[in-house]
């Protein structure tokens, strides 16, 4: 009988702690946003009570999930927001912006949650949310071939607008369709266009952004260097983005796409080599990204390495195919590999969906997979050797659980000077690597987890040096964080454009109110 009434008293205990735990998170909430809330309304221009969402109602966590892509980051464990502020205008940022400061509150910006370490969505400090995902207007106008594109649209979204218009124009920008434009283009942006046009950010002529002081200015009022900064440089340092005004750009009314695969025991690895040396000098209407991963061999029991080969070619199939036999000839592509149709279906085609699947699935503003994820990056700028590819597929067969995707440089990409905008990482480069381990059960976390720093330590002896350069999209918080004014990991993302960053930081936002992890930090001796 003391028994059982010492583990009554325990399961008492218990219920009584997660109560008043309950109870000292709300009113932590309630203190924080005690003025906060009155502020949002009286600065707000329409009413903004719908737009907000509160912690312990169906609602929140349903907008909370919605553009959780990382499950990594969805667990009881990570600090949620105090309040999500969907906006559904723009005196909405301004408001968030505003009394957040006066209410000194901390903020993260969310436009589509693909961050990969989930920083636009949590916080080691209490902070709301801003949600840009209903700020999603676009406007195409094909007499100036531009368009004004709100930052919480998705590529999808913009992608179809501007094929509805146009069977002959398109925006270079990533593959997978559920992204939002405010970081994407924000960090650089690319796609499988990025040789015959460059960057995202590459084609962005104009922005409406709200600074540290709730104003709202375009190109022309914020001035070139905070223009130059948020193309590249993470807008999220500097200030929230709006909207971008966007350069399209042409493409045949017919483009040809393929995915081949070959194994080592098919010559995987001569064909790799002969890609590496052939992609970055091939016709600029050309993107071929190698895809290796670990797949089982013939023999029971065995591993091998499967590298596809997956193109985007803007022109027709017969062309490609006698283009490639001449200058890439170990692919051996044949007509019957390749696929001809409009370009807004070949991006379904590098989203990985059947080719019958109606073009409007890429609305879809949610993944198909609730998926666990570590990524990182590198750059690559001198050949790998033959045996340099043998021990690199040894390595991820002894892992296992590791893919990767090389993507080509050369073109117009290498074209443009380094300090043209913040993205630096231009001519010298052969390719780009993601690393990507990707599960599905949580349990299996520390095993994907070590393997990626066991394969990014591998690749160390092949890819560039003084620094690791990395692309800023690829979030990796194993690059560093700016703690104590730390910039080391800055560099590896910006090299030598960091200064004018830095520069830029402590003039317009001296406060540091635009902060996270890895944001560009203020140096006090840069502030006048």
């Amino acid at each position: 009988m003391k028994s059982q009434n010492s583990q009554n008293s325990y399961v008492a205990t218990l219920v009584l702690l997660v109560v008043l735990l309950s109870f000292s998170s709300s009113v932590t909430s309630y203190l924080y946003l005690d003025d906060f809330i009155p502020c949002l309304q009286s600065h707000s221009k329409s009413p903004i009570d719908q737009s907000l969402y509160h912690p312990g109602t169906k609602a929140f966590t349903d907008v909370l999930q919605a553009y959780i892509r990382n499950q990594r980051f969805n667990k009881v464990s990570i600090p949620q927001p105090l309040l999500i502020i969907a906006a559904k205008d723009e005196s909405h940022v301004q408001a968030t912006v505003i009394c957040a400061q006066e209410n000194d509150l901390h903020i993260r910006i969310r436009s589509g949650g693909h961050d990969y370490e989930g920083l636009s969505y949590r916080s080691n400090e209490p902070f709301v949310l801003l949600d840009m995902f209903n700020l999603r207007a676009i406007h195409i106008d094909l007499a100036t071939e531009t368009a004004w594109a709100q930052a919480g649209a998705t590529l999808g979204e913009l992608y179809y607008n501007i094929a509805n218009i146009s069977s002959r124009h398109a925006f270079p920008a990533g593959v997978c369709t559920t992204i939002g434009l405010g970081g994407h283009i924000s960090g650089g942006g690319y796609g499988n266009l990025m040789r015959k046009y460059g960057l995202s950010a590459d084609h962005v002529i104009d922005a409406k952004v709200v600074t540290a002081n709730g104003h709202i200015l375009d190109r022309k009022t914020m001035g070139e260097d905070l223009f130059w900064a948020i193309r590249g440089g993470g807008a999220a340092s500097f200030a929230v983005v709006l909207a971008w005004k966007l350069e399209l750009v042409r493409v045949p009314k017919i483009v040809t796409v393929f995915n081949v695969g070959r194994t080592l025991e098919e010559g995987a690895t001569d064909t790799v080599l002969q890609w590496q040396d052939f992609a970055p000098k091939a016709n600029k209407n050309l993107f071929i990204r190698v895809q290796p991963r670990v797949v089982n061999g013939t023999k029971p029991g065995t591993k091998t390495v499967d590298v596809h080969f997956i193109a985007l070619y803007l022109g027709r199939a017969k062309k490609l195919v006698n283009y490639l036999n001449k200058s890439f000839p170990l692919l051996g592509l044949k007509l019957e590999d390749c696929h001809e149709m409009p370009w807004v279906k070949s991006t379904q085609f590098w989203y990985d969906m059947p080719l019958v699947t109606p073009t409007e699935a890429i609305l879809n503003r949610t993944t198909r997979n609730k998926y666990f994820a570590k990524f990182r990056s590198d750059y690559v700028q001198k050949p790998i050797s033959k045996a340099g590819y043998n021990l690199i597929w040894n390595k991820m067969i002894e892992l296992e659980v590791m893919f990767v995707q090389f993507n080509p440089y050369g073109g117009r990409v290498s074209e443009i000077p380094e300090d043209k905008i913040p993205f630096p990482h231009r001519a010298g480069n052969l390719f780009k690597i993601q690393y990507n381990g990707v599960w599905f059960v949580d349990a299996f976390a520390d095993r994907y987890l070590n393997a990626s720093g066991e394969l990014y330590d591998t690749m160390a002896r092949f890819v560039s040096k003084h620094p690791r350069e990395h692309f800023m999209n690829y979030r990796d918080l194993d690059v560093g964080t700016n703690d104590h004014g730390n910039t080391a990991f800055a560099y590896s993302y910006f090299k030598k454009n960091l200064p004018r960053l830095l520069e830029t930081k402590a003039k317009v936002d001296p406060h540091n109110f635009f902060r996270y992890e890895q944001s560009i930090p203020v140096l006090p001796h840069l502030v006048h």
